[in-house]
């Protein structure tokens, strides 16, 4: 339903732009300069502009498969994205080992492994760290600058291939951005976000997104901004909004 309503918005957005500056949908297509996938409905023939992504990566598109080797509760073990269907994934990357906004992220993520798993998602944490400095960042207590005990994976990206696949590797130096991705039960990715080096993401709203886009998936209505589990939510059309709107303002 939620699809349906976005493609009518577009259809009417284009014909007002079209509208306003006097200009074919030929030469707005051209000015546009996006690749088109051409669609039908009952009453009128649409044209969809497919959404840019992050290199290849394509936003409600599949998510970029994989296999690495990790560290699991202090051993080695080579994960696949894809025995994790059926389940929501949050799969963030890092710098580096032994670093600073790191440990802080990956403690975080770790000590709320079982929030995510409650609602059926798995957290993974890679960098382009070989699964030997993993080790060694496991074993290294807290106090001292390490991670110790995980409660989620970390998977060594040691040629780089999964950071260029989800569109986060630094340009020469080889260390991934802070990417965080969403990828739902049916493996398509959801929501991407990727912070520069300096500054660190945040767990719970990571959560939040899982919740509502969970939420979505199962009943259809749309999740406002903030959003939480037991807020109310929208239903995706004109009157939905002017009923939600008049109960909150």
């Amino acid at each position: 339903m939620y699809r349906a309503y976005l493609r009518e918005c577009d259809w009417h957005t284009s014909a007002r732009l079209e509208e306003m500056f006097t200009i074919s949908p030929d030469s707005f297509d051209s000015i546009c300069e996006l690749p088109e996938v051409e669609s039908t409905t009952d009453d009128h023939k649409l044209t969809e502009v497919k959404m840019a992504g992050i290199g290849d990566l394509v936003l409600a598109g599949p998510a970029p498969q994989f296999e690495a080797q990790a560290v699991v509760n202090g051993e080695f073990k080579t994960i696949k994205l894809s025995d994790y269907k059926g389940k929501y994934v949050v799969l963030f990357f890092y710098p580096l080992d032994f670093t600073f906004v790191c440990p802080t992220e990956i403690i975080a993520f770790s000590e709320h492994a079982k929030e995510f798993r409650d609602i059926n998602c798995e957290v993974l944490a890679c960098s382009t760290d070989s699964v030997f400095s993993h080790l060694a960042w496991v074993n290294t207590p807290r106090k001292q600058g390490g991670l110790g005990q995980m409660n989620i994976p970390l998977l060594a990206d040691k040629n780089a291939e999964i950071s260029k696949k989800y569109g986060c590797l630094k340009p020469g130096d080889g260390i991934a951005f802070r990417g965080l991705y969403i990828i739902d039960d049916k493996q398509n990715l959801r929501q991407i976000t990727i912070n520069d080096l300096p500054v660190g993401r945040s767990v719970e709203e990571t959560l939040r997104l899982v919740q509502a886009f969970q939420f979505t998936d199962k009943h259809g209505e749309v999740c406002p901004a903030g959003w939480r589990p037991g807020k109310d939510t929208i239903k995706p059309d004109p009157k939905g909004i002017q009923e939600y709107l008049s109960k909150e303002n």
